[in-house]
């Protein structure tokens, strides 16, 4: 076992979460390589939203707030590298996304939520495949979004925020079995990137609202890394 699967926290980050939905236990593969540390970035952000570690600097720009960083250390860099100067979102996701990817794999093969077995191609040369883990954990989650996208039950911040994100990856479509590629399951999902997430406790109004902007914002990042 690792240093970081060792030292990883009881909670899972959002971004564990959202790999974990992009994990394909049919194929073994993730959904969406191509935008992957984009969508991760995004991620990352709005965890540190949701624990209030960051603060708007103007439009389309962030920072961190001074003397609030997070415990988390799959977070800290993000956190460190908007605490020097505030930055553009396109700019942040560039800069924290392409390292994330090994370690929230490393997390979830430490939480059992995905196992590697090894394998041999053509019968000699090894190979380590994923697959599903035991925990249940992936079910758990794609049951939360489904209701969110397909019933229209309201959402808490946290899976409003994962639904935004599994919608701007564009991989929705590869859920079909589980979530219905419908007009209807579209309309929410596209609502859910542009920040509308509905009505929620006033104490939570500010960090939802920042949250949903960062989203928004990474959205159209994704939207054109993936058309380019």
């Amino acid at each position: 076992m690792t240093t970081e699967s060792r030292s990883r926290p009881d909670t899972p980050t959002l971004a564990e979460d959202l790999l974990l939905l992009l994990f394909q236990p049919r194929s073994g593969t993730i959904a969406g390589e191509n935008t992957l540390f984009y969508v991760l970035g995004g991620a990352v952000l709005a965890d540190l939203a949701l624990g209030e570690h960051l603060s708007t600097a103007g439009p389309g720009q962030v920072r961190s707030v001074a003397d609030h960083p997070p415990t988390d250390g799959l977070l800290r860099p993000a956190w460190t590298y908007l605490a020097e100067k505030p930055r553009g979102v396109q700019t942040v996701l560039a800069a924290i996304g392409p390292t994330l990817r090994e370690p929230l794999l490393e997390r979830l093969i430490g939480r059992g939520d995905v196992d590697q077995e090894r394998r041999k191609v053509l019968g000699l040369f090894p190979t380590i495949a994923l697959r599903e883990g035991t925990t249940g954990r992936r079910a758990h989650l794609l049951a939360d979004v489904r209701q969110v996208l397909v019933d229209g039950r309201q959402p808490s911040t946290r899976v409003a925020a994962l639904a935004a994100l599994l919608s701007a990856s564009g991989t929705l479509p590869q859920f079909d079995r589980e979530i219905p590629w419908t007009s209807a399951v579209i309309s929410r999902a596209r609502a859910f990137e542009q920040g509308d997430w509905g009505a929620t406790a006033t104490a939570e109004a500010v960090t939802r609202t920042m949250t949903a902007a960062l989203i928004n914002s990474a959205t159209a990042v994704i939207t054109a890394a993936s058309r380019g």
